[in-house]
């Protein structure tokens, strides 16, 4: 089964293949465990044989070594004052930044080597997510609800809509926060009501040691229409961390939220034919083909290429002479703003 968007101008356009995913990463262990057997005899030079040793397995997201065999779970999660501070974003592997309607953002956050106890506030989804995640396989989608004219689309996707309208019982309502701000998800739960989620796999990102060259560089700000995040470098918790309209960006769990890798993403992003109750239309971010980037690492910037050839694929980065950018090991921010001026739908 296949769908596609119209790709005339103003329209949203792609095509999201239904991906039977169930590809998990196994663990390598080293040669001759178990202690059982026999030592190699020598060889004809008289040195003993040795075999090398596998590289240890690392997540694909975070390029850690636990959960590997986790499932994947996204959830949306409102990134504006009123959810301040928000709930399980630094436990993440990776969180997405995507603009909405009249210039905000929203979040999405991506788990699978750990869980925290509760993520939220919890909000609606959009067109842009169902082209961000494809690249995932199938995985478990947790959002607050969606446009009347979007939920063909959503049943039609690759994913495990765990939304609160399946899920309900996996969601509450906090009383510290006024509607639509106060819904929070268990993430366990959720995940009962999702158990053939995909596992992780490749989605393009690589993970080692930093590049040659790049810039010193103490903070970068990324702008919206009606919105600024910025990541300001910590060499003393080795990490960027994120401010949101110039004042720090705080984890309901306590500390600043922010990454070990930011990668500020350029896309171009259009009007699509969604638009919310006041009818502000839903910007789309288009996500695949190639574009720049600046990424952020060790109190440096890199200026990167992106290319993503299809949604079912992920997205590699590289470096200016095409080498592999790799990312520190850790949770992953990716920025995505508009490839030119703050785009306005």
């Amino acid at each position: 089964m296949r769908f596609v968007w119209d790709t005339a101008p103003g329209r949203a356009a792609a095509g999201l293949g239904v991906l039977m995913v169930g590809a998990a990463l196994s663990a390598c262990s080293g040669s001759g465990s178990g202690g059982s057997k026999a030592a190699a005899p020598p060889s004809s030079t008289g040195a003993p044989s040795q075999s090398a040793t596998p590289e240890p397995a690392t997540h694909p997201f975070n390029g850690g070594t636990k959960g590997l065999d986790n499932p994947v779970l996204a959830v949306k999660i409102e990134n504006t004052a009123p959810a301040f501070p928000q709930s399980g974003v630094s436990a993440a592997d990776i969180v997405y930044v995507e603009q909405v309607e009249g210039g905000e953002t929203r979040l999405m956050a991506v788990y699978s080597s750990k869980l925290p106890k509760r993520v939220g506030p919890v909000r609606s989804a959009r067109i842009s997510d169902l082209h961000i995640l494809p690249q995932f396989g199938r995985p478990a989608f947790a959002f607050s609800g969606v446009q009347s004219k979007m939920k063909k689309y959503i049943r039609k996707a690759p994913l495990y809509d765990i939304s609160q309208e399946n899920a309900g019982g996996a969601y509450v309502r906090s009383s510290a926060k006024q509607i639509p701000y106060n819904l929070y998800g268990d993430p366990k739960s959720l995940l009962k009501r999702a158990p053939k989620a995909a596992k992780p796999r490749d989605i393009g990102f690589t993970f080692g040691d930093a590049p040659e060259g790049g810039k010193p560089t103490r903070s970068f700000t990324a702008r919206w229409p009606a919105a600024t995040m910025g990541f300001t470098w910590s060499a003393k918790e080795k990490r960027w961390l994120a401010s949101w309209g110039g004042r720090p960006d705080r984890a309901a769990e306590g500390g600043r939220l922010g990454g070990k890798t930011v990668v500020v993403q350029y896309a171009k992003t259009t009007r699509s034919k969604f638009h919310d109750f006041l009818g502000s239309y839903t910007p789309l971010i288009h996500t695949t083909g190639t574009g720049r980037a600046v990424v952020l690492r060790d109190g440096k910037s890199y200026k990167a290429k992106w290319s993503r050839s299809s949604e079912s694929k992920g997205t590699t980065f590289t470096t200016a002479d095409g080498k592999p950018m790799n990312f520190a090991r850790g949770q992953v921010w990716v920025v995505l703003v508009n490839d030119g001026k703050p785009y306005t739908p």
